[in-house]
């Protein structure tokens, strides 16, 4: 899974930062994504898809992940700016917020020489590829989509409290029958994105 990281780390890129995001289905809450600088060659055993490992899994490598990263950065865009732009603007929003938020573990800001992106485009003048199923394919990507995964699974829990008719802190925002339910139910909060529940609202307006 190292691969790609390295034919570029052979082309003379120092800094590469690999990107995912999490989020991007849900009808609740932020887009999240995560930049991460790994060191050279550096395989973590048990790595994958956030998807393909068990919420246990993923906080034991969130916590491994971080302590041998050069460099992480967060970016979240909100359900207003989502309903207002789109997601997948916003989705390439929130990756740029992640690069440009990279720092060290002393908090010194990191800028990374190529990007290495989850079947997107990054909107900055930094050279980068796109990998299509990068999670899959790419170690570092995938130690991206863990960080994001962990990180705004937490933000759901904190959520969950903030609007507790929902059950976030279970479907973490995706459209679950439970969901769809509470929201037909309580209608929708202000973190809920709109112009994902159109189908749903119409459904509860002409009921």
């Amino acid at each position: 899974m190292i691969k790609i990281e390295i034919e570029i780390h052979n082309k003379g890129y120092e800094y590469i930062a690999c990107i995912d995001e999490v989020g991007r289905g849900c009808l609740f809450g932020d887009v999240v994504a995560c930049a991460i600088i790994m060191p050279k060659g550096l395989l973590i055993e048990g790595v994958n898809d956030s998807k393909k490992l068990t919420p246990k899994k993923r906080e034991k490598l969130y916590d491994i992940i971080l302590d041998n990263c050069i460099a992480c950065g967060i970016g979240r865009v909100d359900s207003n700016t989502i309903d207002e732009i789109n997601i997948k603007e916003s989705t390439r929003l929130a990756m740029k917020l992640a690069v440009e938020n990279l720092v060290d573990k002393s908090g010194n800001k990191v800028i990374p020489d190529y990007l290495l992106v989850d079947a997107e485009k990054v909107y900055i003048d930094i050279p980068q590829e796109a990998i299509i199923k990068g999670d899959e394919k790419c170690h570092s990507i995938a130690c991206a989509s863990i960080i994001a995964k962990v990180y705004r699974d937490r933000l759901c829990l904190d959520w969950a409290n903030m609007h507790p008719n929902y059950a976030i802190e279970k479907h973490k925002g995706y459209g679950t029958n439970k969901h769809i339910d509470a929201i037909k139910i309580y209608g929708p909060t202000t973190m809920h994105r709109h112009t994902f529940l159109k189908k749903i609202l119409d459904g509860i307006n002409h009921g």
